[in-house]
């Protein structure tokens, strides 16, 4: 019995110290031009699935989502921060997309693969490792709106989408910035878009 917890241990410490020495070699390839090992993508993707499930089982999505004025504020929100990197309707993806490893999804089908929390906790919080930046200096509220046009982004036409985005110009549809937003990626200075002042 002695032995074998011995030889345990000692299995234990030899994997130990040859994953120390690995790290501290250098010969992992940390560049984003080098793809992953299938087996370092699948613990990352694993990871991320299972956390992105667990971390939003809590939250509930607010009701009225398929507003029209909710994704009016979410295809600002949308055309604003995330077309730059993800693309849209007709609006290829930006050259700072070409250079992220991994590459940023097309998010045409994101309401397909994640529930409707899921997408709220992904646009809040972001995602290490993969370029995503957390919006939580945005209000819960355009987040939601955010998702609200991402339930109605599978299937939509170029047309549509640009229907939409000048919709939500000509109605002066609001989004507000930190000084924090300044220097990510599609935004160079915080906007204020404001609503039209009402006619007497």
């Amino acid at each position: 019995m002695r032995t074998a917890i011995a030889s345990i241990l000692v299995a234990g410490l030899v994997v130990i110290l040859g994953g120390l020495a690995f790290l501290y070699s250098g010969i992992y390839d940390v560049s984003a031009t080098a793809p992953h090992w299938p087996v370092t993508r699948w613990v990352l993707e694993t990871a991320r699935t299972r956390s992105i499930k667990a971390h939003s089982a809590s939250i509930e999505a607010p009701p009225g989502l398929d507003d029209g004025a909710k994704i009016l504020i979410g295809v600002a929100h949308f055309a604003a921060h995330c077309a730059v990197c993800h693309g849209a309707p007709g609006v290829p993806k930006g050259d700072i997309s070409t250079g992220l490893n991994p590459q940023p999804p097309d998010l045409a089908h994101a309401s397909i693969r994640h529930t409707a929390p899921e997408l709220f906790w992904i646009l809040k919080h972001g995602i290490k490792m993969t370029g995503m930046p957390a919006w939580r200096d945005h209000s819960d509220d355009e987040l939601w709106a955010t998702v609200a046009f991402l339930q109605k982004l599978p299937g939509m036409s170029e047309e549509d989408y640009g229907k939409l985005v000048m919709a939500s110009m000509t109605q002066g549809t609001s989004h507000h910035h930190s000084d924090s937003d300044q220097g990510r990626p599609g935004q160079t200075a915080p906007e204020r878009h404001q609503h039209p002042e009402p006619e007497d």
